[in-house]
């Protein structure tokens, strides 16, 4: 809807990975760096960490539309909750290898037949595992044997690893010592800093016909690295809902006002769903204690009450604020018909 309002060609903060809004900040830049170093050795691993919603699929995506798609494969694996057996099935499958009704042996050797095959022709065969923090040991081990492979005294197989920060201590682990010696080039995304926020956003807006309508203050920009922590998704949910607020009040301005709301708002979708604290058991009420313990539990409780009113009073007012952006929301919509 505010694609519409505003005249942009398309969605300018989609969740999902796309090549196109790529944004090169220093952090994504010295990635692909360490990438592209990683690949210029022709085996072992890479390993690439960041929180969630980092850039760390965007990046790998970035970097496949940077290489030559003849003389490179990529085989791509995002579901890691797998066994060792399970997750080469998915390998040999994704190089084209038969896997119905194979053993293990047989997998192995068809795998190793078309990787020889891929570098015979000048081909380069890469791995990309996503969420490689939930890879237990078994199929780490497995990736471990795969990177033994090779065909004339070159490995035959490059592996990217993709995961959380936890990734990296699961590394530090002993019984991973001989995968951790593979491992070729390291990196780990960090959040993006406040002028690179900035410069994320505008640079996604630009890729879909902004040319300053809305006008973005200063302020929204620094509130909206102060909500997002600079985290690429982060931003781009924020933005998107932002944008989506000021096109229902027609605004020409996006300011940290909105930008804040927005926060908020966003904030108590995620408590709506969390679970009420527990009570206390009444019988906990009725122990006996001395006076002063008495009357210094009585001042705590006046302070509960006080603190329950206010939270009372805020939730009102996220409710009246939400039942106008609802209102607002039907409104829009009922025009767009």
């Amino acid at each position: 809807m505010y694609e519409n309002f505003y005249g942009f060609s398309g969605s300018p903060f989609k969740l999902t990975p796309d090549v196109r809004f790529f944004y090169g900040s220093r952090t994504q830049t010295r990635a692909l760096s360490h990438l592209n170093f990683g690949l210029s050795q022709g085996e072992g691993f890479i390993v690439i960490t960041g929180e969630v919603g980092s850039g760390k699929t965007t990046l790998v995506e970035r970097l496949w539309s940077q290489l030559d798609r003849d003389a490179n494969t990529l085989v791509r694996i995002s579901t890691t909750l797998l066994s060792g057996d399970d997750l080469l099935r998915l390998v040999a499958s994704g190089f084209g290898v038969p896997v119905a009704g194979s053993d293990k042996a047989a997998m192995l050797l068809g795998l190793q037949e078309v990787l020889a095959a891929h570098q015979a022709s000048g081909r380069r065969c890469l791995l990309a595992v996503d969420e490689a923090q939930n890879l237990p040991m078994a199929a780490l081990e497995e990736l471990r044997m795969l990177s033994n492979l090779t065909d004339g005294g070159r490995g035959s197989l490059q592996t990217l690893l993709l995961g959380q920060p936890q990734f990296r201590r699961m590394l530090a682990s002993p019984d991973l010592d001989q995968l951790r010696q593979r491992v070729l080039a390291s990196y780990h995304l960090p959040p993006m800093e406040a002028d690179e926020t900035r410069a994320y956003v505008e640079h996604r807006l630009s890729t879909v016909g902004w040319t300053g309508a809305p006008e973005i203050e200063p302020a929204a920009f620094q509130a909206v690295h102060r909500h997002s922590g600079g985290i690429p998704r982060r931003i781009n949910r924020l933005c998107s809902r932002a944008l989506l607020l000021a096109a229902l009040d027609r605004a020409g301005c996006l300011t940290a006002e909105m930008v804040d709301s927005t926060a908020e708002e966003l904030q108590a979708d995620l408590e709506d769903g969390a679970p009420a604290p527990s009570p206390a058991p009444v019988g906990a009420m009725l122990v006996p204690m001395p006076e002063g313990q008495a009357l210094s539990l009585y001042d705590k409780l006046i302070a509960t009450q006080d603190e329950l009113v206010e939270r009372v009073e805020t939730l009102e007012l996220k409710v009246t604020q939400r039942e106008r952006f609802l209102q607002r929301l039907k409104e829009a919509v009922a025009a767009h018909k």
